[in-house]
């Protein structure tokens, strides 16, 4: 016999990736309604770009390999790599630059689309994720890097979170740009893998940094990640630099008048932000929550940022000499849906059908017409979908959470009055079909 051929395929989900349940999908729609309208409110525009760029398009900040696949997933087509994004913020970047002569400027985008990075998952963090972005092309003006901030965090309060339940945290990239100066850090691959290993200090702690910043890390799964190769005394005076309070840069002494202007307070200076991506060149921040996240065993992780962002004035002229400053932020939606789920009890309303039960399939005609005199008043029903007797389709719509059933056997038929039963309380009612929409709007 061959095994090979009568192989089942695979139920289960390849790691970093995962079903979405109903009520996750309706508490997330509810936080996407509250989004939109503080996007409308601020004036920002809509923008939808596609899922696959050219890799070279999105490429800069990838490695230089035969096969840039490593934190992406690509494919060759034809004699073009293509790659599906990492990111909203590339391929707006190339979207600019297209459209450069027909936009506004300064140009206000938001964006809500799902991104994938071929990266190892963790607790809240997926290979496949839905993100939301915000965007300011076209200025330098610190106002925008302001209003960003407080636009995420009149976002989070909308969704029911209080102002001691998240911080935005805030510091400068000319901080780090000091820093290297000061330990001659002038390699740029080198650099690159020092900001993304100080990227995680909110994870990984300073203890799981160190080790990135010298020669490696081992996780808890035996994977290695290689480091950035610096030594002991150079990693010593990162930490130092990075732990103590330091003079504010002058773009961030700028931000903080405006937020005073704003009565905004909701913030903390911190110089251990970083942000690991390197195109970056000014004001960052971080989005921080300050409650206990918990893994699917009850378990207190460390959860790190649901999202941020900052500066970044040169991205767009890799695409040609575009006067195009920008800054932006990113929120990774499925992460602040996973954390918000522990917080609160959201009050999503999951419609449930009432079901009519199926006495006499010859009687067809009489459970649509009936369906439709309920649909067409608002009522969500459903004839029962599929074969068995009246236990069968009581225990279907008690498994759906059906509210009540509609028994519309031979005697309900010739009165006219459908017998209505209450799934909650076991009552039962013989009620006349033009009344039935409204009764059955009582119970729901």
């Amino acid at each position: 016999m061959n095994k090979q051929k009568n192989k089942k395929p695979l139920k289960e989900l390849p790691l970093g990736f995962v079903d979405r349940t109903e009520k996750e999908l309706l508490v997330r729609d509810f936080i996407i309604s509250k989004i939109k309208e503080v996007m409308i409110r601020y004036g920002f525009q809509y923008l939808e770009t596609p899922s696959f760029e050219y890799s070279e398009s999105i490429g800069k900040f990838l490695p230089d390999k035969e096969r840039p696949d490593a934190g992406v997933f690509s494919f060759k087509d034809d004699k073009k790599w293509l790659s599906l994004r990492y990111d909203l913020t590339a391929p707006l970047a190339r979207y600019v630059a297209k459209n450069f002569l027909e936009i506004p400027k300064p140009f206000k985008r938001y964006q809500l689309g799902t991104v994938w990075r071929n990266e190892k998952p963790g607790p809240g963090r997926f290979r496949e994720f839905l993100q939301f972005d915000a965007d300011f092309v076209g200025t330098k003006s610190l106002q925008a890097d302001a209003e960003l901030c407080i636009m995420i965090s009149e976002i989070l309060e909308s969704c029911g979170l209080s102002k001691s339940e998240y911080v935005i945290k805030i510091s400068s990239r000319k901080i780090t740009e000091e820093l290297f100066k000061k330990i001659n850090l002038n390699d740029s691959e080198q650099k690159l893998t020092t900001l993304r290993a100080l990227d995680k200090i909110d994870r990984l702690g300073w203890d799981g940094v160190k080790q990135l910043l010298g020669s490696g890390r081992k996780d808890k799964s035996g994977d290695f990640t290689k480091g950035a190769d610096l030594n002991s005394k150079t990693i010593e005076i990162i930490e130092s630099e990075l732990r103590k309070e330091k003079p504010l840069t002058e773009d961030l002494e700028y931000l903080l008048k405006i937020f005073k202007d704003y009565n905004f307070n909701n913030y903390e200076t911190d110089p251990s932000i970083i942000r690991g991506l390197e195109y970056y060149t000014g004001i960052i921040f971080e989005v921080n929550l300050k409650f206990d996240v918990k893994n699917s065993r009850g378990q207190v992780i460390q959860f790190g940022s649901i999202g941020g962002g900052g500066r970044y004035d040169n991205l767009i002229n890799n695409f040609g000499n575009y006067d195009a400053p920008a800054t932006g932020i990113s929120i990774g939606l499925d992460r602040l849906v996973y954390a918000l789920m522990q917080k609160k009890e959201f009050k999503v309303k999951q419609t449930k059908p009432v079901v009519i039960c199926i006495f006499d399939k010859g009687s067809m005609k009489e459970y649509i017409n009936l369906q439709k005199v309920l649909r067409k008043n608002g009522v969500s029903v459903e004839i029962y979908p599929g074969d068995g007797k009246l236990k069968k389709q009581m225990e279907y719509a008690n498994k759906i959470n059906s509210p009540a059933v509609i028994l519309f056997g031979d005697n309900e038929i010739k009165s006219g009055k459908p017998t209505l039963r209450n799934l909650r309380t076991g009552k039962e009612t013989k009620i006349e079909i033009k009344k039935l929409a409204d009764e059955i709007k009582k119970i729901i």
